[in-house]
């Protein structure tokens, strides 16, 4: 199976410890040790310190490895004039090999609704654009479902949904909205992967390490033991992550 991974990150967490966060040297290096053919990966410094600023370090840092690594810039409000003209920010991030991207909310300082991202979103949903989100608290489920209430064609990735009863938040989620998916890198739940497939098939999940903070290999495992038919593996371990890369356009 071809892998491409869906939730990677590099650079160094504000509260790191010595040995904390990741170059892209080393997120290579681990994935040529698990056998990840690509990533997609996002700097720790967009939610840790400034999302431009974490924009600017990731588009730095994965300039010469584009072959393997794909960028998630974070979006802002465009009220606050930072972002500048929307469709000229967009291509900028398209030259610099980014090919989706993140929202952090809470670290921001900004609403997850209509009036306020709706500009960016708006062009997102015109271009093919993933949204990825990572909720981690009741607040953030509900900001999601308004979100995706207003914008039901928006493509959103959820990563880091853990495994204690988050399927009660993104079922619904998936049931409801056609470009919703799940990245598993954080869902250990027994039968849960064939019970998603079984559902909704393989087209809604996607392989994620969560690399640095977890081991790509735990998941890759979980993987190849589902019971699930080899091509449904193939799907979710990197096909499908392909394809919704391919879509986007500048």
């Amino acid at each position: 199976m071809l892998f491409h991974d869906a939730n990677t990150c590099i650079g160094r967490p504000a509260n790191a410890g010595l040995t904390d966060g990741a170059s892209a040297g080393e997120l290579l290096a681990a994935m040529d040790r698990a056998g990840i053919a690509k990533a997609l990966v996002w700097h720790v410094a967009q939610r840790d310190s400034d999302p431009l600023r974490g924009n600017a370090l990731l588009a730095e840092a994965i300039a010469d490895h584009l072959d393997r690594l794909a960028g998630c810039w974070s979006i802002l409000p465009t009220q606050t004039g930072e972002i500048g003209d929307v469709d000229e920010w967009f291509r900028a991030a398209a030259a610099a090999g980014v090919r989706a991207m993140r929202a952090w909310p809470a670290e921001g300082r900004y609403l997850l609704r209509g009036e306020v991202v709706g500009p960016v979103v708006e062009r997102m949903i015109a271009a093919r654009w993933p949204l990825v989100l990572a909720p981690n608290q009741p607040a953030d489920w509900r900001d999601i479902h308004d979100l995706m209430g207003d914008f039901p064609e928006l493509t959103v990735i959820l990563t880091d949904v853990g495994c204690w009863g988050a399927d009660r938040y993104f079922r619904p989620l998936i049931e409801r909205y056609p470009n919703v998916y799940l990245e598993i890198a954080d869902y250990f739940l027994d039968g849960g992967i064939e019970a998603c497939v079984g559902d909704y098939g393989p087209r809604r999940l996607l392989f994620g390490s969560g690399f640095p903070t977890r081991y790509p290999g735990a998941m890759m495992l979980a993987l190849r033991a589902a019971r699930i038919a080899e091509a449904d593996k193939a799907a979710v371990a990197g096909a499908n992550l392909q394809r919704l890369l391919s879509e986007v356009k500048a």
